[in-house]
């Protein structure tokens, strides 16, 4: 539990550090997204599956061969991201407006199925929390 609130810190850290860029609307943003909702589906299943760590330690060392595989895999995607991108030729970035309207635009055009895989990752994750916390009747 201590760990999630920290994390709340942490996301309204990286908020403060997008305002610091001038960047208010994605730190308002991270602000309503990450540090207000997720957190909050997060702390609700912590507090759903009610582990103690003896529990936690068990229901982890049980399913160690697919966290292993999935952390593999992880590993191996994120590497294969950034060796295979080609390195910074050093030009200025270009600067755009960024607009709420722009970004719906995009959300809904171009990256729609980015986000829908994220909201599908999430969700998977959610219920993997609660399968591995629930108690054997």
């Amino acid at each position: 539990l201590m760990s999630a609130l920290w994390l709340i810190v942490c996301l309204a850290s990286t908020a403060g550090l997008f305002a610091l860029l001038a960047a208010p609307f994605v730190a308002i943003l991270q602000i309503l997204v990450y540090a207000g909702a997720v957190m909050v589906l997060f702390l609700f299943v912590i507090m759903l599956i009610d582990l103690g760590p003896s529990g936690l330690k068990a229901r982890v060392i049980r399913f160690r061969k697919v966290i292993g595989a999935f952390a593999a895999v992880y590993l191996a995607g994120i590497s294969f991201l950034i060796l295979s991108r080609p390195m910074s030729t050093g030009t200025a970035p270009v600067i755009v407006e960024i607009t709420p309207k722009a970004i719906g635009e995009l959300m809904l055009t171009r990256y729609m199925v980015p986000f829908e895989v994220a909201s599908v990752l999430l969700l998977a994750a959610v219920v993997g929390a609660v399968v591995m916390g629930k108690k054997k009747l």
